[in-house]
């Protein structure tokens, strides 16, 4: 009787030091920052690295041999259409041309007497006054006589063409290089290179861009006014903006199947001269979404396996005590709780992210702190909330 009662005792015990034992305290709110989900028109631009180009170039070369005579231009500057730039001993050439001109006059005076001849043979023949053979002789004098004068004419004109490439005039209106030869150097034809001519006004400006973004970019191009669907700047070396704005001049025929990228060129005035060939650049397009766009922090969205994921602030207020919320006896628990939801992130626009869906209008959206956060975290406001974003930027 006594072992029962002692074993009724140590039961009673621990029943009653169980009693007095209290369950582990909850884990406290994690203090965070929210921020409210509004729907606005974005601003934003991609910068792609660039190169400026000239939309023509031209490698003058000497088309005739001889010694440079004169050089008429300042290196560096902008030469005209036409501008005489070179000029190479001209003697041998004008020489040849005086004499293909003179041999052209003996060759036009030889067929005139040929046809006067022939004339007379061709009336007298109508008189039985001379034998047929010799007006047959006569005809044959006269063609060969036109034959030399075209062969003459022909020679004259190649003497004129040598004499005309002893002179190298600008093709187009642009900027000149350095001269490749200097006064009384012997050049020769189609060999020596003299200089380098390429237009500057306009100028082309060549980037790369993804495949992917291919069709958007020849919507653009098909756009008469781009307006402020899409407006190309260009960041210069000293990291100024181009005055000028752009405009798509051509899409390159193919993709690079090793890089996925294909070429874009834009058309730039350059009326100042400022912009020079290969110089690189930034090419900066600007995009405006007419719909409403939701855009956040960056810092918000959390990464987990490639996926993206926001916390969401969710109330989960209960009460307790009686039926009636207005019952002085009804007690209130407010809690907010971190739901996570998955998103698709879209543009990045400097440190905030597009959002292309998950979320909503009037959605509160975690800001910061989510580092110490899981689906479902107990969390508490550290701020009083605001607008997830200002609406602009990069």
């Amino acid at each position: 009787m006594s072992r029962l009662a002692s074993i009724l005792v140590f039961i009673n015990s621990l029943a009653f030091f169980s009693c007095q034992q209290k369950p582990p305290a909850p884990n406290p709110p994690t203090p965070v920052n929210l921020a409210t989900v509004r729907s606005q028109s974005v601003l934003y631009y991609d910068d792609y690295p660039a190169t400026t180009q000239a939309l023509s170039q031209v490698d003058l070369h000497a088309q005739v041999t001889g010694y440079v005579t004169a050089i008429l231009f300042t290196e560096g500057t902008h030469v005209h259409k036409g501008q005489k730039l070179y000029t190479i001993d001209e003697r041998l050439f004008k020489a040849a041309y005086d004499q293909a001109a003179a041999n052209l006059k003996v060759a036009q005076g030889n067929q005139e007497q040929a046809q006067q001849d022939a004339d007379r043979y061709q009336y007298l023949i109508q008189h039985n006054a001379v034998a047929k053979q010799t007006l047959d002789h006569a005809i044959i004098a006269l063609q060969n006589a036109k034959n030399q004068t075209a062969a003459a004419d022909e020679a004259l004109k190649t003497a004129a063409t040598n004499l005309a490439y002893s002179m190298i005039s600008a093709p187009f209106d642009g900027t000149i290089g350095f001269s490749q030869v200097k006064l009384g150097n012997l050049v020769t034809a189609s060999t020596t290179l003299l200089n380098t001519v390429s237009t500057d006004n306009p100028m082309a400006v060549d980037f790369l861009v993804n495949e992917a973004q291919l069709n958007y970019y020849e919507q653009l191009q098909r756009q008469k006014e781009h307006g402020l669907d899409s407006l190309f700047t260009i960041i210069l070396p000293d990291h100024s903006v181009y005055p000028f704005t752009g405009k798509i001049s051509v899409i390159d025929r193919a993709v690079d199947p090793q890089t996925g990228t294909i070429r874009i060129r834009l058309e730039f005035p350059n009326p100042k001269l400022e912009l020079r060939a290969g110089m690189s650049c930034v090419v900066r397009v600007h995009n405006l979404e007419r719909t409403p766009q939701i855009v956040i922090p960056a810092r918000a969205v959390v990464e987990q396996m490639g996926e993206y994921f926001v916390y969401i602030a969710k109330d989960t207020t209960k009460q307790t005590g009686a039926a009636d919320p207005a019952s002085d006896s009804a007690a209130v628990q407010s809690k907010l709780r971190a739901i996570q939801v998955k998103v698709e992130e879209g543009q990045t626009i400097g440190s905030n992210v597009l959002i292309k869906s998950g979320l909503k209008d009037g959605d509160r959206i975690v800001v910061d702190g989510v580092q110490a956060l899981h689906d479902g975290s107990p969390i508490t406001t550290a701020n009083r909330m605001g607008p997830a974003t200002q609406g602009r930027g990069r």
